[in-house]
């Protein structure tokens, strides 16, 4: 599979088992690597883990290895199914009887070499075109007790991995609703201690959106590719929300200290699209380290393609490890407090409630987190924002003209629009196209039809004089 997952949890069991671990989930470097379906080759877990496919045998690039997928769970038997492409499968390798679970117990050694190196190595459930979901609470509880006792626990018979005893649960949900799953997290958690996420940039996800607002998560990767959010609309305010998920994760999630991940793929083969290089993959990672105090790291689908993309998750590891592991500093709210009612067209920014915002078109509307907003939050940001001169107004025959601080927008009206025609429900209009509407000359986006200016649909015009 060539996707990155949905949602991931993992879950911490290293103060039960008497684990040290070098992994530390408040750090803002981490880098966390898919492996197990070798989307574009074979590499051995031990491989990423000892550094051999590198000129340094101890580079410690990667902090967390996901293994993907479990991707059904609900299987002959009852039991889930291991697919772990052509590294170990139910079609190439022996099962358990009565079942299609996977005996992978050969990939032991190598699991428990990346544990003593510092590594924490996780079970991923689901993956695209899984036979995933649950009919109830009860349901998902007692499929948490499976998951339990087959990969994370020690006192079970049947165990895929054999002596290895992994380090949490990773959800990669991409269909089948949020029935189940907080029940589900809730469970393992009982079990162990501490969790993470993972996303769709589109907020909220559709699956599982729910989900975490319900329980606690320690990480939540966010896919920034495949996605109108993703990292190829980097430079586009209202595209690019890190911020609403570092909003999320500091206004609304139950763990005020969850970290937030950037989702890439870790070369061009990787994904459909999103893939950016690594110079410019190095510096978006830096300035979100710096921007907002959620940053947690960055998460790559897979291993095999940062592999064979000249270590890859070598790279950002080293530029996000050259920013500091740990503290952050606020920037400050350089840019000019928001005006209630003021005007502001787009690229202008404001500080506002913790955050600057560049608006994304002409606005007057309030700056927020929410789907409809007309403002991207590009910075958190504190202490006490410019603010803005007194708005004065004067006027002569025909002419008016709204003057305020340099910080603010400045709007001149030359009282006429004359040969452009009103605008008017039923008409189609394409991009280019220039009509008349409430006092103002609008401009079409894109293709437009029964969009009065200026509504609260897609902003298909934008004002720029009147």
């Amino acid at each position: 599979m060539a996707m990155l997952p949905t949602f991931t949890i993992f879950v911490s069991i290293c103060l039960y088992l008497g684990k040290v671990f070098a992994y530390d989930n408040p750090y803002y470097d981490n880098v966390a690597v898919y492996w197990g379906q070798n989307s574009y080759g074979m590499l051995s877990a031990r491989a990423l883990c000892e550094g051999t496919h590198s000129r340094n045998p101890k580079d410690d690039a990667i902090d967390a290895l996901p293994v993907a997928f479990v991707d059904t769970f609900f299987g002959i038997g009852g039991m889930p199914v291991l697919n772990l492409a052509n590294t170990c499968s139910p079609t190439d390798n022996a099962t358990f009887p009565g079942t299609d679970l996977a005996d992978c117990s050969a990939l032991a050694a190598d699991i428990e070499y990346c544990q003593s190196q510092g590594k924490i190595v996780t079970i991923s459930l689901g993956g695209a075109g899984g036979s995933v979901g649950f009919t109830s609470d009860a349901e998902a509880q007692t499929f948490a007790q499976t998951i339990w006792n087959l990969f994370l626990g020690v006192s079970n018979t049947t165990r895929p991995f054999g002596s290895a005893v992994l380090d949490g649960v990773d959800l990669d949900i991409e269909g089948g609703g949020s029935t189940g799953y907080a029940a589900f997290v809730t469970e393992i958690r009982s079990l162990a201690s501490g969790a993470s996420t993972t996303s769709q940039c589109p907020f909220p996800d559709a699956n599982l959106g729910s989900v975490i607002d319900q329980v606690g998560f320690d990480a939540i990767y966010v896919q920034f590719y495949n996605n109108q959010c993703g990292l190829k609309n980097y430079n586009i305010a209202l595209d690019w929300n890190f911020g609403v998920w570092d909003i999320w994760a500091r206004q609304t999630s139950p763990n005020a200290n969850v970290k937030i991940y950037i989702g890439a793929p870790a070369s061009s083969t990787a994904a459909g699209s999103g893939y950016v290089p690594i110079g410019n993959m190095s510096n978006i990672a830096i300035q979100m380290r710096k921007s907002f105090p959620s940053f947690g790291g960055v998460m790559l689908w897979d291993a095999s393609q940062e592999y064979a993309n000249d270590r890859y998750d070598l790279a950002i590891k080293q530029a996000l490890s050259a920013t500091g592991s740990t503290g952050f500093t606020y920037p400050a709210c350089s840019a000019a407090a928001y005006v209630s009612g003021q005007a502001y067209t787009a690229g202008d920014t404001v500080s506002y409630g913790g955050y600057i915002w560049e608006a994304a078109y002409w606005t007057n509307a309030v700056p927020s987190s929410g789907g409809s907003s007309d403002w991207g939050a590009i910075s958190a940001c504190a202490g006490s924002p410019t603010q803005p001169a007194p708005t004065t107004t004067s006027s002569s025959a025909g002419t008016t003209t709204v003057t305020s601080s340099s910080a603010s927008p400045t709007t001149t009206a030359t009282g006429t629009c004359s040969g452009v025609a009103t605008w008017q429900t039923g008409v189609v209009y394409t991009a280019g196209d220039e009509v008349t509407y409430g006092g103002y000359l609008w401009t079409a986006n894109w293709w437009t039809e029964n969009d009065a200016p200026g509504g609260t649909q897609l902003r298909s015009m934008r004002p720029f004089r009147f």
